[in-house]
């Protein structure tokens, strides 16, 4: 008996003996999907080259450009200004790989008629969820690597040198990229067109970095515009790489003077929870035009 190949884009899964009828046996899981979905999604991102480029160039030449402007000691802290957008231009990055790409790409899917064509497939919903993740994480883990060499060779940002810096490095990246993703899913139904989903999506995405300390130092914001902040995950991502990467004289930039790695936790805990149940509510096939 000879089994046709899954297909990677989620068409008809089911297996054939040669005489036309079903094989009997199991389809593969959501998870083994998933990853299927995956590995496809991250071969269709490498292959656009000129958005390999962007993604991962953008926040390098961002990092550049406000380091040369600002490579001041900050309130004889011994950080300079160029070590500390490292962090920022890190979590700001772990946003856009998840938050903007998603919720811009998914809309895009979504105006195109590729989400109900994957709708009426025997593919588990799941399993096309899954497969945005692996390409976030592997985008998202690369990204991080490139700003961590640059950072780390061009502006003397140490590297966690305990395991407990790294371990809180793995959390506030697993926490920060899950919830970014969850709510770049929810927000892909804001959009009414492909037109407009970049302009509904990198709006509010340009604001909350500017609230939430990745282009001005946070000491240089006023206490409305950090309290706004507060209430996103982005901010809690920046303040949380900060304390990973920079020496404890730097914790009196922060609102609080602490770090505040308990409360990061929490906070990006509760956006991944907040955003999945966003997610179920909001989430749509087809879009509005076809009601």
């Amino acid at each position: 008996m000879s089994a046709e190949a899954l297909p990677a884009d989620g068409g008809d899964a089911r297996a054939t003996d040669t005489t036309g009828a079903p094989d009997a046996r199991r389809l593969p899981g959501a998870w083994a999907l998933g990853l299927r979905r995956g590995g496809l999604e991250i071969r269709q991102f490498f292959r656009q080259r000129d958005q390999v480029v962007f993604t991962f160039s953008f926040p390098v030449v961002l990092l550049f450009l406000f380091a040369s402007i600002f490579d001041d000691d900050l309130r004889g802290t011994g950080v300079t200004a160029s070590q500390l957008y490292v962090p920022a231009m890190i979590a700001s990055g772990i946003m856009s790989t998840g938050f903007q790409s998603l919720g811009i790409s998914i809309a895009v899917e979504r105006d195109e008629k590729m989400l109900r064509r994957l709708r009426g497939t025997p593919m588990p919903p799941a399993a096309y969820f899954l497969g945005k993740i692996w390409l976030v994480l592997v985008t998202g883990a690369l990204e991080t690597a490139l700003l961590l060499t640059v950072g780390a060779v061009f502006y003397d940002v140490p590297l966690p040198s305990t395991a407990a810096r790294w371990g809180d490095l793995a959390w506030i990246f697993v926490l920060g990229l899950t919830a970014c993703a969850l709510l770049g899913v929810a927000v892909s139904s804001l959009p009414r067109s492909a037109k407009s989903a970049s302009s509904v999506v990198v709006l509010p995405f340009l604001v909350l970095q500017f609230v939430s300390g990745v282009y001005i130092s946070v000491d240089d914001l006023p206490e409305w515009m950090l309290n706004i902040g507060a209430l996103f995950p982005l901010k809690w991502m920046c303040q949380g790489l900060r304390g990973v990467f920079l020496p404890d004289s730097a914790r009196v930039l922060e609102q609080t003077g602490q770090w505040e790695f308990g409360r990061c936790a929490l906070v990006l805990g509760a956006w991944c929870v907040g955003a999945l149940v966003l997610c179920l509510l909001t989430f749509r096939w087809k879009d509005r035009r076809e009601g």
